[in-house]
């Protein structure tokens, strides 16, 4: 994955670009790009984005909007992703196994900050 925008304020926008060895791409035949907002963001509460996929087939075409809820609980925090108005395009399949990816590289992330 590479970043090209991020803004993290409501507002801002995000940029990024996701690259499949395997996978087809929905922006060209290995990658993903993926332009979005943040609608709001609640510190240790809540992301509220929308966002789109750079792709030639409108199959994938539309504004994706995606809430992640966080809930502090006893030895870590509960994330739920709520994904609305996903793309014909994308499979729910699909779309299980990339959110399921994110969640996997975010707890990577954190559990690297935690001393």
């Amino acid at each position: 994955m590479e970043i090209q925008v991020f803004e993290p304020r409501a507002g801002g926008r995000f940029q990024m670009t996701l690259t499949f060895a395997v996978a087809p791409g929905k922006s060209t035949a290995h990658t993903d790009v993926v332009l979005g907002r943040f609608v709001e963001l609640v510190p240790r509460q809540r992301i509220v984005q929308s966002f789109e996929f750079d792709a030639p087939d409108p199959a994938f075409a539309g504004t994706i909007a995606m809430r992640w809820e966080l809930e502090a609980v006893e030895g870590g925090t509960v994330v739920t992703v709520i994904a609305e108005d996903v793309p014909a395009g994308i499979s729910p399949a699909d779309h299980e196994v990339g959110m399921h990816s994110s969640l996997a590289h975010l707890a990577v992330y954190v559990e690297s900050q935690v001393p």
